[in-house]
């Protein structure tokens, strides 16, 4: 089986290296990952003639690994054509994220951007995060449940489905400690108070994740510029329990839900094709 894996924590990130150990009995392993953490760039790609710095990491194992100075999905499209003859991995797996990306999360997320190239180029594609931001989560879980999670995606997969990606999301426990594992859908969620003054006790939290390039900097200001940070507060807008992903995770059990790149909502559709438009001249 040839894997194509990537993440946008960057490729120095414990999470990645993780997921590499427990792919790494199905396999040959190809890993492109972004020089520099880059959360919440969704699908966007390196565009505007920026120069992308490239470099194989042959003391990184298993498998063969580089990285690219690009985005997460920027970081696909290179494996797919640089790596493979005709753009044709088995599968493309990104991650393990570190943060959960269920709810709302998912919309914003790199990792499932980086995931959702993987599909848009006619590759089963999964996303694996687990709800806990630090460098030393504990990836026990991971560890333990993934590797029959993934067995179980690949002889399942259905066939002929177009822009299909898998997003598993873990809780912040360890293996002992997990419930099990649930089916679920995307909540309901936003954020609110989201922009916060930059100030000494957020760059003292940012350098805790500099280990594995967080991509954080203390950059100095211009005249007459402040300086804030994205730092909100989660407001639940989920009406109803059960197969809400960031519930569930919440509760202790590891998550997959479907997601797609077909972004029409088709119920909607049948509702504007009883209508008509008044087409004046």
């Amino acid at each position: 089986m040839k894997i194509l894996i990537s993440n946008d924590d960057g490729y120095r990130s414990p999470g990645i290296q993780v997921l590499a150990d427990c792919l790494a009995p199905y396999g040959k392993l190809t890993v492109v990952a972004p020089k520099y953490h880059q959360s919440a760039m969704s699908m966007s790609v390196s565009l505007g003639f920026k120069k992308l710095a490239y470099k194989p990491l042959p003391d990184f194992s298993p498998g063969d690994w580089s990285y690219l100075d690009g985005t997460p999905a920027s970081c696909v499209k290179f494996g797919l054509e640089y790596k493979y003859e005709r753009r044709n991995p088995d599968v493309v797996v990104c991650g393990v994220n570190h943060g959960s990306n269920a709810g709302t999360a998912a919309n914003y997320s790199a990792t499932l951007g980086a995931t959702a190239e993987g599909a848009l180029n006619g590759c089963k594609a999964i996303g694996v995060s687990i709800c806990d931001y630090r460098p030393n989560a504990d990836f026990s879980s991971v560890r333990v449940f993934f590797p029959s999670i993934f067995e179980w995606l690949m002889d399942n997969w259905p066939e002929n489905r177009y822009g299909l990606l898998y997003n598993i999301n873990f809780p912040a426990l360890p293996a002992e400690k997990v419930k099990g594992i649930r089916f679920s859908r995307q909540g309901r969620c936003h954020w609110i108070r989201e922009f916060k003054p930059w100030n000494d006790s957020i760059l003292e939290r940012a350098k805790e994740f500099e280990t594995y390039s967080w991509g954080i900097y203390d950059i100095p200001l211009e005249e007459g510029e402040t300086a804030f940070t994205m730092a909100g507060d989660l407001i639940d807008d989920e009406p109803e329990t059960g197969l809400a992903d960031h519930r569930l995770n919440d509760e202790g059990w590891i998550t997959i839900t479907p997601n797609q790149l077909d972004r029409t909502d088709y119920k909607e559709l049948e509702r504007l094709k009883t209508m008509e438009i008044p087409f004046r001249h």
